[in-house]
């Protein structure tokens, strides 16, 4: 395959917040006195932005309420950024993954749900010295993944065609992105969705603008893909 740009996301592909997350969902209906979550159940509302992760995490009766949406997400917000990397890590491997990969000259960007500062800010952190083309995040004004607008202004930055790119992650989210951009998605186990059945990624390769689609079940597996 060997590309020259791989557009990873964050949250479940390089870093493991799923602990930190909970947390700050679980402060924001604490302070409420509304039901808590389990590790399990935030695992399964995040990937959609801050915002619509409130609106799942709270009870349904709630859902429509825009005021409590906000000051919830107000509140989420303050504690997940004090408290951003407590548990926060990077998954086993991919430290020498994007040194590898740089080595390679093969051009690395990030595209995410996460909001803007937090995802800059964990960037920062877990990998200072990845000199990453683009790091995006939820941005105002701009759309969230699946919009194929992330990978197009990825693309712009690098400059870098859409046949030579690729997008990886851990969610039907991700690789709808790369469908949606017309580029090739390498879906990973590790994270918070298992992605072994392609058939459920909701998918059909006859209608993803000539994307291919991969899945790798190991970090050492998604090497072995990228630097073939």
């Amino acid at each position: 395959m060997t590309p020259k740009l791989v557009i990873f996301d964050l949250d479940g592909t390089l870093l493991n917040t799923i602990a930190d997350l909970r947390e700050a969902v679980n402060y924001a209906l604490r302070i409420r006195c509304l039901p808590q979550h389990s590790l399990e159940v935030i695992t399964q509302m995040v990937g959609h932005g801050a915002r619509n992760l409130m609106i799942q995490a709270l009870p349904e009766e709630h859902r429509d309420d825009g005021a409590l949406i906000d000051a919830m997400l107000a509140d989420f917000r303050t504690y997940y950024n004090a408290h951003i990397e407590v548990y926060t890590k990077p998954f086993p491997g991919i430290p020498e993954l994007l040194d590898e990969l740089h080595r390679n000259d093969i051009k690395l960007a990030v595209a995410s749900n996460k909001f803007q500062e937090g995802t800059e800010h964990l960037i920062r952190e877990f990998f200072p010295s990845i000199p990453f083309v683009a790091v995006l995040g939820n941005r105002q004004g701009f759309p969230l993944k699946p919009d194929p607008e992330v990978v197009g202004e990825v693309l712009r930055k690098a400059g870098v065609n859409k046949e030579d790119a690729v997008m990886v992650g851990d969610s039907d989210t991700d690789m709808e992105t790369a469908a949606n951009g017309g580029i090739t998605g390498i879906a990973v186990c590790w994270g918070y969705r298992d992605m072994r059945d392609q058939t459920k990624w909701g998918i059909d390769p006859s209608e993803s603008s000539g994307s291919e689609f991969f899945v790798a079940e190991t970090v050492e597996e998604l090497q072995k893909l990228l630097l073939s």
